[in-house]
């Protein structure tokens, strides 16, 4: 499994989430995003109206037929289990990350809590011999690989 960790500059999470959704259906993958409990229905929303003509299909796991979504909203998930991506939002953990392809953990680069919070999660993967990645965003909200 690898770990790509964003760190967000230019943009918030809303901005960069979508995307990366969509190229994680275009591999076919089924992908859990889990964030706490105060994003989870204004997310849920977003994800159905952040573009006229388009939406991500996704639903939360506290919704009958969870299982079918391409994409689940969680905030209480401890499995990974049955998606090939997962998307970590505001610290957000799981435990069990088996069957997981690729772990993106999204960094809100204007609160240094989030920031030092992600540097410690980094340590603690590097130290176990996790393959990883990180991306920072530019001024022009590109994104360039820094390790």
């Amino acid at each position: 499994m690898e770990y790509w960790f964003y760190h967000l500059e230019a943009s918030t999470v809303e901005g960069v989430l979508p995307g990366l959704l969509e190229k994680t259906r275009q591999k076919g993958w089924r992908a859990l995003v889990k964030l706490p409990q105060a994003q989870l229905s204004d997310m849920d929303d977003y994800l159905w109206t952040y573009k006229d003509d388009s939406f991500l299909p996704h639903g939360r796991d506290d919704e009958p037929m969870a299982e079918q979504n391409p994409i689940t909203l969680s905030c209480n998930a401890d499995t990974a289990a049955g998606h090939q991506a997962v998307f970590l939002l505001g610290g957000s953990e799981i435990e069990n990350m088996s069957g997981v392809e690729r772990c993106m953990v999204m960094i809100n680069g204007r609160s240094e809590a989030d920031v030092m919070r992600e540097r410690t999660r980094w340590k603690t993967l590097k130290a176990t011999e996790a393959v990883l990645s990180y991306y920072q965003q530019n001024e022009r909200g590109g994104w360039e690989k820094k390790a």
